[in-house]
């Protein structure tokens, strides 16, 4: 068990890494992955119940990435959590490297292949009404865009979770705002998203996505609530944590200059700093 402070520590080196391995691969995506790991940081370090040395445990809770194009943050996680070594990271999207631009269950601990974007949900939901089925006790969590939210894919299995009353299930949006082509409510607009989602029978609740403290409070009551499927709306900030790509949509697909890079890791081991000090 982690402290928050000791989990917001973990959480600044996982960017850290990241920003490297997109700069010495010379691609990948950036705000997405900046904004979304709070979250992964919060379910790989604190809530989840999984053994890296067993990737396949049948208890496992299962994690998907439907929004595979954010995996670099990913990828730091796993190889932290010793899933496979984290000298592996410096391989990312090289030739014949199983670190691609998105999963794929090359990868230990990654449960299916994603990227195109609606298709995590409806697996989740597969492997969440399986576990009942099969009377097991474990959770599945699915983590999507908020730009991903447009298709029509998602609101096929929202009304399918609500039907079979998938209270193993947690669906959880990034909900950063931005997506490739700009804001996401210029692109599609999403609201009132949190009662869509509730018209089709979830129990919806907000957090601060990059608040590690109320994310970790959030996710461990979430068991008290039975019948319904759960959806988590993290409200974060695309970029989070380099103040230069923070909430600037040209970072959704950015890969930083030598000048960025040194100017981000000066930013990141300031904080990296000041958390451990309360450490």
């Amino acid at each position: 068990m982690y402290s928050i402070k000791e989990l917001e520590k973990k959480a600044v080196e996982r960017r850290m890494d990241l920003i490297q391995m997109i700069y010495d691969a010379k691609t990948g995506h950036t705000g997405g992955s900046l904004s979304s790991l709070d979250i992964l940081v919060t379910l790989y370090y604190e809530i989840m119940n999984i053994d890296p040395e067993n990737p396949k445990w049948e208890d496992r809770d299962r994690f998907i990435l439907s929004k595979g194009h954010s995996v670099e943050g990913y990828y730091t996680i796993l190889a932290d959590q010793g899933f496979f070594p984290k000298e592996e990271l410096k391989t990312f999207s090289k030739y014949q490297s199983r670190l691609i631009g998105h999963p794929n269950v090359k990868v230990p601990g990654i449960e299916m292949n994603t990227g195109a974007l609606g298709h995590g949900l409806a697996a989740a939901i597969g492997m969440a009404l399986a576990g009942k089925m099969d009377k097991k006790a474990y959770k599945v969590y699915v983590l999507m865009g908020d730009g991903e939210q447009a298709e029509g894919s998602v609101w096929e299995g929202a009304m399918a979770a609500g039907h079979y009353k998938l209270d193993n299930l947690i669906g959880i949006v990034d909900r950063n705002r931005l997506q490739i082509s700009g804001k996401t409510e210029n692109v599609m607009s999403l609201e009132p998203f949190r009662d869509k989602w509730s018209a089709f029978g979830w129990e919806v609740t907000e957090v601060a996505g990059n608040d590690i403290g109320k994310l970790v409070q959030l996710f461990k009551k979430l068991s008290v609530v039975s019948g319904k499927p759960h959806l988590v709306i993290a409200n974060t900030t695309k970029g989070k944590g380099v103040s230069f790509m923070e909430n600037v949509a040209k970072w959704h697909h950015g890969v930083p200059t030598e000048e960025q890079l040194i100017e981000a890791m000066k930013q990141l081991r300031q904080q990296w700093e000041e958390v451990s000090k309360a450490c």
